[in-house]
């Protein structure tokens, strides 16, 4: 079976090559292929040469992340589609095999949504992994690591071009439970999410992803849920309560999220689906997927 790995990278040329001379040496060439999208990063191009089996695809301006994925997902050839992070790789070795049987056994699995172990290890078999099983239907996927069968993504809208980055699996997500697929979680296939929490609270990504993250979760609920002003006011109330009264920095972020959110509500509105109530009972009644 024919499938495609994808990849969207910024800034990150050195993870990016990490995690391209990783998969490498788990798939076959002559069935599989691979995917990155360089979402306008001219430091990141300058690696292309060294990885000529890869599809690269350039975009001179950064569209943002979900965006990217959007673009990528639609070219590709595969009956399954894996999606990675830049600085994120598979680790279990017999993961294709996995994937392809799972599917295969489940002609209504949608995703399934492999376990991430985040942090940095000298090498793969440092890595933890649970060794009892732990797999059940969930409410959604991990971005840094999942399979999707092509047919079940091209009956979706695909990765939202709405939302730049921190949400858009939610959204391809319900969208999929909404179609009357399965999400399934494994421990069984795991990747490695190559981040250093510490190096990046330094650098301010919780300000960058708190800012965004509020901001999408609000325009989600405008998208997807039939009554969503109870829960965006909910969500706005418990964020200024919890960050915008602790931090002068979350304050100033919290209004501009609630500022960009008032400016783009019509434009929004656009991509209003809200998913049946039948849908909104399962995701009640699923877990969720551990982060």
């Amino acid at each position: 079976m024919e499938i495609s790995i994808l990849i969207v990278t910024k800034g990150r040329p050195d993870e990016v090559g990490i995690t391209l001379n990783k998969v490498r040496r788990c798939i076959d060439l002559s069935v599989h292929e691979v995917r990155v999208f360089i979402d306008g990063c001219k430091k990141t191009e300058s690696i292309i040469k060294n990885f000529p089996w890869v599809k690269w695809k350039i975009s001179e301006k950064s569209v943002g992340a979900s965006p990217a994925r959007h673009l990528l997902y639609k070219e590709a050839k595969g009956a399954i589609l894996i999606g990675l992070d830049d600085d994120a790789h598979i680790v279990t070795s017999n993961a294709i095999t996995l994937i392809e049987n799972k599917f295969n056994l489940n002609p209504n699995l949608g995703i399934i949504a492999f376990k991430e172990v985040k942090g940095v290890f000298e090498s793969d078999n440092l890595i933890g992994v649970l060794e009892k099983k732990a797999e059940y239907l969930t409410t959604e996927f991990i971005g840094c690591g999942f399979a999707v069968k092509r047919k079940v993504y091209l009956e979706t809208r695909g990765f939202p071009l709405w939302i730049d980055i921190y949400g858009e699996e939610s959204c391809v997500s319900m969208e999929v439970l909404d179609l009357g697929y399965d999400i399934l979680y494994t421990n069984a296939i795991v990747v490695n999410h190559r981040i250093d929490r510490a190096k990046r609270r330094l650098q301010g990504r919780n300000y960058y992803r708190f800012e965004r993250q509020l901001r999408n979760s609000c325009r989600i609920f405008l998208v997807y849920y039939p009554n969503p002003i109870m829960r965006i006011l909910k969500l706005l109330l418990h964020n200024f309560k919890k960050y915008a009264l602790s931090d002068a920095v979350y304050f100033k972020l919290y209004w501009k999220a609630v500022g960009n959110m008032i400016f783009t509500f019509f434009y929004i509105l656009k991509f209003r689906r809200p998913i049946q109530k039948v849908t909104q009972n399962r995701i009640r009644k699923l877990k969720n997927v551990p982060y």
